[in-house]
């Protein structure tokens, strides 16, 4: 062989090996892209189900916030080594909701585009680049868009993808934090997440027997909502995080100042989200480096505390410089300095299932994982939801021995997000834990597959009614918790609520049942006696908690104080709401139509009329007894918060204020005049805005004394 021939081999071998790598490349590329289009199409199914279903018999996501953030990144990183980004892929619409409520579409004056998000520090630290920056609580509800002119609310529009929105403004009267009148009398837009909070939401679910899987899950439906009415008892709410426009030369020299709009909306009745503002610019790098990290660090030790009612993912900075923060450059889905979000690292812990729990509610059966304990987030963990059958299926969850995988989604609620149960599959009882009946696997409208139980009768699904029966707000039966109701139930000593209340005589012509009672764990012949008592002094009960107790549909104290207010006697109320023929419930103010339906189905029941009839006879009823109206509270506002002990209960105090002319609000504004909190050196939410704000706090009995 010549040299020259040789030369060319080599050449060709050369140009060979050059093809092979470019077509691995492009087969690799179009791997790639391959998967970049699988994973946008799982992941906009999973914000679909993330921000508009709504279940009440368990949670409708197809994914955990873990298993979602961990798919996210991998399209992010997928898009950034082959320059493929469609343009319907998440990473362009952060946050996007699919609210499609009864309100007609609507492009925003101002779009709302997405921001980079992180789960490192120090990428937070490198986009605030020694400016002053703000940084809030990323709430975990829908972001709104609320416009003012001349001091009047004019709508509210959804978040939609951005650009477009659905006008929701028929439920702006049924959302809290949501002035319809300011002073402001210019043209105004205001940002801000609706959301319901966590005490609000588990009072929804006890109150109504619904089981929706988290405040999120229920806010979808509600502002899908037809009607104010509807959602009212949702009590949903409104919190501000950028005053986007206002009127030029209303602020005067602070226009430009994120924190100073935000007081300004605070001046003017609403509740922005909670914030810090950090004057970076004043120190050195390192000085700045730890500025951030310890607010980081504060935010998210008060979410692991429990602090915060609201629920939240995460955090948010932005620039207070809102000029500065105008001039970056701007996509069609991004705007560069409009903020950064900061989702916290999911803390992992790995455990192993001792049992499957089955925890009979009004709705469903739903397993409950029990695992040896683990450490999360400064909390021990020993127990998980697993929420449904799809969900088990899912996860791959398996008999006793399956390796699990559990967080604290959102850093509050235990979530298993992974299991290994080695071919082994999940035992689901052919019977009732509580009632022994046959057991069915339904498919929900979303399609999740939920058991049930086929005895519409079984106890177990009036459980949270008879919690709600027993309550402070309602019989106030002292002592009696849902744990003691369960036992109650399973040891077959109770049926329904007419067995409670006579207990206390089955006791007494049968001693052998306080023995039996009296040897369960937990109980005692002192426990027993206890409960006797509370019996018997709960059975006599005023008409309001009557009603309230009756766990009507729709129906909680406010509305039972409306209808006593309108009838002299509780009979009366009883007597036409039973009446099929009578319509005058809808016209009381605060009652409406949707109200009046479900107070009259819930009457018209023959088993709910029996159920009364019996209470009646067992019963001694206060009457209701409006007071007469003072003045001691005249035009003042009250926050109240933390137990009482010279009222019956919050209700009782609450009522009594607004008797006097006073207003009762759910959180501390720059209009509250007094925080009422027995724990006045508490370090709550509440505390520390009132103290921001000079709102002076005062106990309970210190109230007394002002205002009696």
């Amino acid at each position: 062989m010549t040299l020259s021939d040789a030369l060319f081999f080599i050449l060709c071998h050369i140009f060979y090996i050059i093809k092979i790598k470019e077509k691995n490349k492009i087969m690799a590329n179009n791997e790639k892209i391959n998967r970049i289009n699988d994973l946008i199409d799982l992941l906009n199914k999973a914000s679909q189900a993330y921000y508009s279903e709504e279940s009440e018999s368990g949670t409708q996501e197809i994914m955990s916030n873990y298993e979602y953030d961990a798919l996210y990144d991998e399209l992010n990183k997928l898009q950034q080594e082959t320059g493929y980004t469609p343009e319907n892929s998440p990473t362009n619409y952060v946050g996007t909701d699919t609210t499609d409520g009864v309100g007609k579409k609507e492009a925003h004056e101002y779009p709302m585009l997405s921001l980079p998000k992180s789960k490192n520090i120090t990428d937070l630290i490198k986009w605030a680049d020694g400016r002053d920056i703000n940084l809030s609580f990323k709430e975990d509800g829908s972001t709104v868009v609320a416009t003012y002119d001349n001091g009047r609310l004019t709508k509210l529009v959804t978040r939609g993808n951005g650009h477009i929105g659905t006008n929701i403004t028929h439920l702006a009267s049924a959302i809290g934090g949501l002035p319809v009148q300011i002073p402001e009398k210019g043209h105004m837009v205001v940002r801000g997440e609706a959301l319901i909070t966590y005490s609000d939401f588990n009072a929804y679910n006890e109150a109504t027997g619904a089981e929706y899987a988290n405040p999120r899950n229920l806010l979808a439906g509600t502002l899908n909502s037809d009607s104010a009415d509807k959602i009212i008892d949702r009590h949903p709410v409104f919190r501000p995080f950028k005053l986007v426009y206002l009127t030029d030369g209303v602020l005067g020299v602070n226009h430009y100042n994120w924190s100073s709009r935000m007081e300004h909306l605070q001046s003017m009745g609403f509740t922005p989200v909670e914030y810090e503002l950090l004057k970076l610019s004043k120190y050195s790098q390192d000085k700045q480096e730890e500025m951030i990290k310890t607010a980081v660090k504060e935010f998210t030790d008060k979410v692991n505390a429990g602090g915060i009612d609201d629920p939240v993912d995460g955090l948010v900075i932005c620039y207070e410089d809102e000029e500065y923060a105008a001039a970056g450059s701007v996509t069609q889905h991004h705007a560069t300095r409009a903020g950064y979000a900061f989702k916290w690292q999911d803390e992992t812990a790995e455990t192993t299932l001792r049992e499957i729990e089955w925890s009979c509610a009004i709705n469903a059966i739903t397993p409950v994982a029990i695992f040896d304990p683990v450490q999360l987030e400064g909390t021990t963990v020993k127990r998980a939801s697993l929420c449904n059958i799809s969900e088990c299926r899912r996860l791959g969850i398996g008999d006793k021995g399956t390796k699990l995988s559990i967080i604290k989604a959102n850093k509050i609620i235990p979530k298993c997000v992974k299991a290994d149960s080695n071919g082994s599959w999940l035992s689901i009882p052919v019977h009732c834990p509580v009632c022994g009946a046959d057991t069915e696997i339904i498919t929900s409208e979303s399609g999740a597959e939920v058991l049930t139980c086929t005895n519409p009768l079984c106890f177990a699904k009036q459980i949270k009614k008879l919690v709600r029966f027993v309550s402070k707000d309602g019989f106030n039966v002292v002592g009696l918790s849902k744990a003691n109701l369960q036992d109650l139930i399973a040891g077959e000593y109770i049926k329904n609520e007419i067995d409670l209340l006579r207990l206390p005589e089955a006791i007494t012509q049968d001693a052998s049942i306080a023995h039996s009672l009296a040897r369960r764990d937990g109980w005692g012949g002192r426990s027993v006696g206890n409960l006797i008592d509370a019996i018997r002094t709960a059975r006599k009960v005023n008409a309001e908690s009557f009603l309230y107790a009756l766990c009507i549909p729709m129906c909680g104290h406010d509305v039972s104080r409306k209808l006593l207010e309108t009838y002299p006697s509780l009979v009366d109320v009883i007597v036409k709401a039973e009446d099929a023929d009578y319509t005058g419930f809808e016209d009381i103010e605060g009652i409406g139509s949707v109200k009046a339906a479900a107070l009259k189905e819930w009457f018209v029941n023959e088993r709910n009329q029996i159920l009364v009839r019996q209470l009646l006879k067992i019963c001694d009823i206060i009457e209701y007894s409006k007071a007469d109206t003072g003045n001691k509270c005249n035009g003042l506002t009250f926050v109240i918060t933390g137990d009482v002990h010279t009222y019956k209960n919050r209700n009782e105090l609450k009522a009594y204020i607004e008797s006097e002319g006073g207003k009762v609000t759910g959180s501390v504004s720059k209009n509250t005049d007094y925080l009422i909190n027995n724990d006045i050196g508490s370090t709550s939410g509440k505390n520390k805005k009132a103290k921001e704000l000079g709102v002076e706090i005062i106990s309970e009995d210190t109230f007394n004394k002002k205002f009696h």
